[in-house]
C-alpha cells in the first residue's frame, strides 16, 4: 500500500444501490423512449393500433400523442402495422404515395 493511500481520509457516505446490483440500460437492451421498444410476442393489429409510444407536452407546451405502429391499408385490403422506428422509411413511402393523384403525380397544397 502507498503512503498516499494509507493517509486517506475515509468519510461516511451512502451506499450507491444501484451501482452494479441492476442491469444498466444498455444492458436491459432499453431504448431511450419505452414506447420504441417491440414486443417479443405475437400481438395483433388491434393490440399494436392501441400502443402509444408519446404522449407528453413538447417543448411548446402542446400536448403530442404519438402511436407506437401507424395502421395502414395496403393495395390488397389488408392492414398492416407499421412501427415508427422499425418501418419509418416505409411509413415515409405511405405518405409520399397519398399524395398522388390518379396519375400518378404528385399533389401539392
Amino acid at each position: 500500500m502507498s503512503q498516499a493511500q494509507e493517509n486517506e481520509i475515509r468519510q461516511p457516505v451512502s451506499v450507491d444501490r444501484h451501482s452494479k446490483e441492476e442491469p444498466n440500460v444498455k444492458e436491459k437492451n432499453l431504448t431511450a423512449n419505452p414506447g420504441d421498444r417491440i414486443s417479443d410476442k405475437d400481438q395483433s393489429i388491434e393490440e399494436k393500433a392501441q400502443q402509444v409510444a408519446v404522449d407528453s407536452p413538447d417543448i411548446t407546451g402542446d400536448h403530442i400523442t404519438v402511436p407506437t405502429y401507424f395502421v395502414v391499408n395496403e393495395p390488397d385490403g389488408e392492414q398492416k402495422a407499421l412501427h415508427h422506428v422499425k418501418d419509418a422509411e416505409e411509413i415515409s413511402d405511405v405518405i409520399r404515395q397519398a399524395r398522388v393523384d390518379e396519375n400518378g403525380e404528385r399533389i401539392w397544397w
